[in-house]
């Protein structure tokens, strides 16, 4: 396995060469866990990319295209005007967009990312978090469909992460998830424009329609 500067340079020109839509990954050496992915790897990554640790392997994901930029942007004001600014709603959270969280050994950056703040009454002033969030959210992509639900999620468990949203843009959906004895627990999926109050942030409407381009 490339390792150090190599990996660093294998990736970059991979990112150079690879379609706008594909995932990267390098894992350390199955035959020599001598060799440990550092957080080194990140910070030598093109900016087009945005580098996660999971489980000793490092993912190299491209900026988002129009579908999930939308979700996500959208998602901020519906959940972050209401429970972050107490706009028409109860507070009581800081909601944060691809914050970095450093759970343990692993480097992961969810689109969307909210603490209470009964549990973090002052927002640290620090480039990364090691206190785990009570909420996530995930805006999916076929690209990084697998990662996010099979790498991911498991992360966030074992982080005792408590809820977790995965929007589906193209898909036009919201799935919700509570964790119950460290794993997750499907609550409920919705789709196409409805309202919805979905937990933690039942005590506002979530208006989906907002969420999504027409689909073609």
């Amino acid at each position: 396995m490339p390792s150090g500067r190599a990996l660093s340079c294998f990736l970059r020109e991979a990112a150079l060469s690879a379609p706008g839509d594909r995932l990267l990954c390098m894992d350390s050496d199955e035959k020599n866990r001598k060799t440990k992915i550092t957080y080194e790897a990140i910070e030598e990554l093109p900016p087009n990319l945005v580098g996660e640790i999971v489980e000793d392997t490092l993912y190299a994901s491209p900026r988002p295209a129009a579908p999930h930029a939308l979700a996500a942007s959208a998602l901020m004001v519906a959940v972050g005007g209401p429970f972050h600014f107490d706009l028409e709603g109860p507070g009581g959270w800081w909601i944060l967009v691809e914050p970095e969280l450093h759970l343990g050994p692993d480097v992961i950056v969810p689109d969307l990312a909210g603490w209470r703040r009964e549990r973090m009454p002052n927002l640290p002033d620090v480039v990364h978090f090691t206190d785990p969030p009570d909420w996530i959210c995930e805006v999916i992509s076929p690209r990084t469909a697998a990662l996010d639900r099979i790498h991911k999620l498991p992360a966030y468990a074992r982080a005792g992460v408590a809820h977790a949203w995965m929007v589906d843009p193209r898909e036009h959906s919201l799935e919700v998830f509570r964790l119950a004895e460290d794993q997750w627990v499907f609550i409920q999926c919705w789709d196409g424009d409805q309202r919805v109050r979905a937990e933690p942030f039942e005590a506002v409407e979530l208006d989906l329609s907002k969420l999504w381009l027409p689909k073609a």
